[in-house]
């Protein structure tokens, strides 16, 4: 009896996980079968032929404008990635801890409001923002002492791929690491104090490792997509700092080598999980520390 009973509650639970298993499978794990299936074949001419290969891997592995590319990506998404984490600490901390409870919900409606517009538009809006006649030196050149607009064209550079990255996914990291911080037991915090730490101390000791969840969460929700983005280095970019995205668009479309790009992409892919775990393990090891 008991054994049939686990039989209907088991062919239950399956019927409810098989449609959201069935859609991963056809929206995530074949198009990444495919991609890595195409990555072994051979190229002739605008014709992929169906063979067993590892010379477009032998390619990539031994190009220097891959490592190149693959360098300034990885730079490129840590920098955007700090930039955001350090900035919506703040905000996070200051949702959490110092608004109402009453209140938190609309803040947090404030915080999703960027999800209401295209990252496509976006990204189009920094570029009106950041260039030579653009939202900034348009201000600028209104003081009465400033005639020519002080910063020139701020675009086409690093540092302007960064802003508009970070502005892009900055909700993304501060909704994970605000549910971290609002799940640490306020008590804890109020022992701390009680025996003698500064509020400073407190937080180095106390809220800082509590919340090392949310932060993680936040870097890899902010790295992994970064160093993939196409339309930041394209569009703020100019094409004159391109990422690995970039070269895999290139290769995939201009070029139109299927087989390369996979191997673009699948060695992307594989260096982007290789610093994800050693982010993870380094994060592990300085827990360990502090405790």
């Amino acid at each position: 009896m008991a054994a049939t009973r686990f039989d209907a509650e088991a062919r239950q639970g399956l019927a409810m996980v098989s449609p959201p298993l069935i859609y991963a499978l056809l929206m995530l794990a074949a198009p990444l079968l495919t991609i890595l299936a195409y990555s072994f074949f051979k190229d002739d001419y605008l014709k992929v032929v169906h063979e067993f290969t590892l010379d477009n891997y032998r390619a990539v592995l031994t190009d220097p404008v891959f490592h190149k590319v693959m360098l300034r990506s990885v730079i490129v998404a840590m920098l955007v990635t700090l930039v955001t984490v350090v900035l919506a600490f703040p905000v996070a901390y200051f949702l959490s801890f110092n608004v109402r409870a009453e209140r938190k919900a609309m803040w947090l409606f404030l915080i999703t409001i960027p999800f209401w517009t295209s990252y496509l538009i976006r990204v189009f809006l920094w570029k009106a923002i950041l260039a030579e006649n653009g939202v900034v030196n348009s201000v600028m050149t209104l003081l009465p002492f400033i005639n020519e607009p002080p910063f020139g064209n701020m675009l086409y550079n690093v540092q302007a791929m960064v802003i508009t990255l970070a502005h892009a996914y900055a909700p993304f990291a501060i909704l994970p690491i605000y549910v971290a911080l609002e799940k640490i037991d306020r008590s804890l915090l109020e022992a701390g104090q009680d025996l003698g730490e500064s509020r400073l101390m407190t937080f180095w000791r106390v809220t800082l490792p509590l919340a090392m969840p949310g932060v993680v969460a936040a870097t890899l929700i902010v790295f992994i997509p970064t160093i993939g983005d196409y339309v930041t280095p394209e569009l703020i970019g100019g094409g004159k700092t391109p990422m690995i995205a970039n070269m895999v668009q290139a290769n995939m479309l201009a070029l139109d080598n299927r087989p390369m790009g996979s191997a673009l992409a699948v060695t992307a892919m594989i260096v982007v999980t290789i610093v994800s775990l050693i982010f993870l393990f380094l994060n592990r090891r300085f827990l360990k520390v502090r405790q």
